[in-house]
Parts: structure tokens; C-alpha cells; sequence
């Protein structure tokens, strides 16, 4: 919002001088002087004999010249030039308003206004196939929508059926996503490991325990990040970021381990790998030449077990 810093300061004083004038003095007629006697008597012989020499008149008073000065008017609002009698009075400076701040428009989205990755899921070095997943992402109208969808198949699925939903709402700002909204759902049921972010207040709020926790411009949710990094530069140097998990907020500090050629069902991409350590570690390899998403995800949890999620298909949902 632009500030407009105006000096407008003019003063009006108003003088206002009477005329002084002495009064008139005729001097066509001298006045009339008594007649001075001088009287001289013999003195002491010591003493010489003092003159005194007769009084003169003394001048009268001439009359006093004095102009009278000019009334001086108030000086209008509007008056931009000097009157002759007074002096010009020096212009105010200038005071510049300060540059308006550049209009920050939203990014525009890096990815195709629908789309969608689809995983294998594998438990350990063995590659054995224990799930699916899918991803999926809607921009419409300066807002997002990400989902993503892992569900145990096979034998994992038959002696443990699990579906974990993820969803995160927000907009596009102009440092990339904008998170409002995450929420986690199990088998079908809304679990407490959800968050709302007010951007106003600059505040997110855990539903787990109604806790509060500040948050910056580029904080982003368990979903949310995986994308968000396509909007950061200077990659292959690292990055951190504020990341909601629906337990809690923390910082991601992201390591780059360099690049490196995958192989996938989906494809042959050349990947950048990163690397986040937390009380569980998790790295992404996201594909360089296809806007940055994520074609594999390996998670290793606090007591060393891992999994992995490499793309099988990158196309519409």
C-alpha cells in the first residue's frame, strides 16, 4: 500500500503599522527673547574680571521625516510569487513520496493444471511390492489442490488393509504454494493429525492438541513440500523449509547428494537426490527435466526400516 508524504506548511502574518508624524512647527516668526543686562563690578584684585557672552536662542526642532510603512497583506493559501514590498520567501523543498512497492503477483504453476504420478510401494532391499500409491494435483483459479492416495495390495493388503489419505488445499503466492488447509484421513475416517494455517496471523494450528506454532512465508505441509520444492532455487545447494507433519511443525533442511541417472517403470530420469534427516529420514529424486516431481521417494523410520515409492506412470489422472 503506497504512503504519500505531503509538507504543506504556509504561514500568513499580517502587520499592520501606524503612521507616526510629529506635529507641525511654524518658523516664519523666531520668538521673542528678553533683553540681557550685563552688570560689572570691580573685583578682587586675585580675580580676573569673568565675561559673559549672551545667551543664543537654541534651534528648534525640525520636523521628523518618517514615512509611513505600508500595510502588508496576508499571504493566501494559493500564493506561489513575492510582493514588491516583501522579500521572496524561500520555496519549501520538495519531499518525494517514497516508490510504490512492486506489485507481487502470484507464481504462476510449474506443473499442468491437472496431473497425476502413480507409485509402486516396496518394503525394504528385497523389493517386495506391499502397496500403490497415487498423487494428484488440480490448479485452478490462483488456487491448488494436492492429494495423495497409499493403500497396502497383495498379501500386506489382505492381512492388514490400510488406506492413508492425504490432502492439502491452498493458493499460489509469490514464493510458490500456499498451504490453508491439510488434512489426513484412515480407512475412509478424518484422523486429529490435521492443520489449518492462517496467513494472517502467520500461525498454524495443529488439531492434535489445538497448539499454535509461528510459521513463515514458504512453510509448507506433509504433502505440500514435495511440490514446493520445484519452486526453490539454488537446489543443488540445499534448502530449508518449515514443514506441518500433523503431529507437529519443524524445519526440513534439505542436503543435495548431487545427481544421479534413474531408471523407473515410468522412465529414464535424470534426478536431483536430496536428503532431509529428522527422528526418521526421508529422500526424493526429482526429475530435472520434467519440472522437478518427485519419481522416487524412499522413507527410513526410526528403527531402520525402509520404504519406497518409485513412479510407475506420470500422465492425467
Amino acid at each position: 500500500m503506497p504512503l504519500a508524504l505531503v509538507a504543506a506548511l504556509l504561514g500568513s502574518l499580517s502587520i499592520h503599522a501606524a503612521a507616526l508624524f510629529l506635529p507641525d512647527i511654524d518658523l516664519s516668526t523666531a520668538p521673542e527673547l528678553p533683553p540681557i543686562v550685563a552688570e560689572l563690578k570691580p573685583a578682587p584684585p586675585p580675580e580676573r574680571i569673568k565675561t559673559v557672552e549672551p545667551l543664543r536662542p537654541a534651534a528648534p526642532p525640525r520636523p521628523s521625516a518618517v514615512r509611513p510603512r505600508p500595510a502588508q497583506q496576508p499571504a493566501a493559501v494559493t500564493a506561489t510569487e513575492p510582493t514588491a514590498e516583501s522579500p521572496a520567501a524561500a520555496p519549501l523543498p520538495a519531499v518525494a513520496e517514497p516508490p510504490a512497492p512492486p506489485a507481487v503477483r502470484p507464481l504462476e504453476p510449474r506443473l499442468s493444471a491437472n496431473g497425476s504420478i502413480r507409485f509402486a510401494i516396496y518394503r525394504g532391499s528385497q523389493g517386495l511390492e506391499i502397496g500403490r500409491a497415487e498423487h494428484r494435483w488440480a490448479f485452478i483459479d490462483g488456487g491448488y489442490r494436492l492429494t495423495a492416495i497409499t493403500e497396502t495390495t497383495g498379501l500386506a493388503a489382505l492381512f492388514k488393509p490400510v488406506r492413508i489419505e492425504l490432502e492439502s488445499r491452498g493458493r499460489l503466492a509469490a514464493f510458490g504454494l500456499q498451504p490453508e488447509q491439510f488434512t489426513t484421513r484412515r480407512n475412509g475416517s478424518e484422523t486429529s493429525e490435521n492443520a489449518a494455517f492462517d496467513w494472517s496471523s502467520h500461525q498454524v494450528t495443529l488439531a492434535r492438541d489445538g497448539s499454535h506454532a509461528p510459521i513463515r512465508e514458504g512453510a509448507q505441509d506433509l504433502l505440500s513440500f514435495h511440490y514446493q520444492l520445484g519452486y526453490l532455487a539454488a537446489l543443488d545447494q540445499g534448502v530449508s523449509m518449515g514443514v506441518v507433519t500433523g503431529k507437529k511443525f519443524e524445519r526440513y533442511n534439505f542436503a543435495a547428494l548431487g545427481e544421479e541417472q534413474l531408471e523407473t517403470p515410468a522412465g529414464r530420469f535424470r534426478t536431483l537426490h536430496l536428503r532431509v534427516q529428522t527422528d526418521s529420514t526421508t529422500e526424493l529424486w526429482l526429475a530435472t527435466e520434467r519440472e522437478m516431481l518427485p519419481v522416487k521417494i524412499r522413507y527410513t523410520d526410526r528403527k531402520g526400516d525402509s520404504f519406497e515409492q518409485v513412479a510407475i506412470e506420470l500422465g492425467s489422472p
